[in-house]
């Protein structure tokens, strides 16, 4: 009997050759990128703490020696680093926080209520993403200078908030539409408002996908170039892009010290991913499913 048992366990089958290989490949080929993805970001940490006289050396330092802070030094102390730095915050978390706030209308408007045209209305403006930005440089210029939003910095919030309102509200409806609506119903019972239900329901229910909208619409407003060149003449209203490439100019290209500017630049992207990563797959995935 105990024969029969042992000879009646199913056994563990080899995995084919083929799969193995293929699965090498990819491991392969997922290091390779890894390592020229990365290659590039290490050379511009080493080359940020090296001296001018050593950026240019063949073959090139991943360590530097003699090591030095003075391009951060200078950096931060030289052309009103701080007062780029400061506009460029102020630009982008306020665009970030009101883009976030009224897509988050706009989405628990489509996910929850039904009214003439809503598809028509938001086929229309999922269309505004198929538009590149630079396309609508010229555009967005004339509305400036007609709304007298040219050299400031709210006429920058105002339209990095129009530009981050499709893809903020396209992801955060198919979050919501995802929540049953039977909790929607119950709030109803209870007395709940429509302000009351979208504050106390939708948005705590939605963080993964307000911390997706959030890091989006952060980055984009962070780094954002074209629009601030072509918009802001007066360099007390420049931000940290504008500024940096201005930086490169004035300092005949001294890569040491372009590339510490660069690297201090990216602190705050950082800083956001790392608070809203807990739910950022979330967020990504759940958008993708409903809609």
């Amino acid at each position: 009997m105990t024969a029969q048992l042992q000879t009646a366990r199913p056994r563990g089958r080899a995995v084919p050759a083929s799969q193995t290989a293929a699965t090498t490949f990819r491991y392969a080929a997922l290091i390779v990128g890894a390592v020229v993805m990365i290659i590039p970001f290490l050379y511009m940490v080493s080359t940020s703490f090296t001296a001018q006289a050593y950026v240019l050396t063949l073959p090139p330092q991943f360590i530097p020696n003699p090591a030095t802070i003075a391009n951060y030094t200078q950096a931060l102390t030289t052309q009103d680093f701080l007062l780029y730095f400061a506009n460029s915050l102020i630009v982008a978390l306020a665009s970030t926080v009101l883009s976030v706030l009224i897509s988050s209308m706009m989405a628990f408007a489509f996910a929850r209520y039904d009214f003439a045209g809503k598809e028509i209305i938001f086929r229309v403006l999922l269309a505004g993403l198929t538009v590149p930005a630079v396309m609508l440089l010229i555009p967005q210029f004339l509305l400036a200078k007609d709304w007298h939003l040219l050299d400031s910095l709210p006429g920058l919030m105002v339209f990095y908030i129009a530009g981050s309102l499709a893809l903020n509200t396209f992801l955060l409806r198919g979050f919501l539409a995802s929540v049953p609506g039977e909790l929607d119903q119950a709030m109803q019972v209870d007395g709940a408002n429509a302000w009351t239900r979208y504050w106390r329901l939708a948005l705590p229910l939605a963080k993964p996908a307000i911390a997706t909208a959030t890091i989006f619409t952060f980055l984009a407003s962070w780094d954002e170039y074209p629009l601030a060149l072509t918009m802001i003449n007066n360099p007390d209203h420049r931000t940290l892009p504008v500024a940096i490439a201005a930086f490169q100019g004035q300092n005949a290209t001294q890569w040491g010290l372009v590339f510490a500017a660069s690297l201090i630049a990216i602190v705050p992207v950082i800083i956001v991913f790392l608070v809203f990563q807990r739910y950022f797959v979330q967020g990504l995935t759940s958008g993708a499913v409903k809609g």
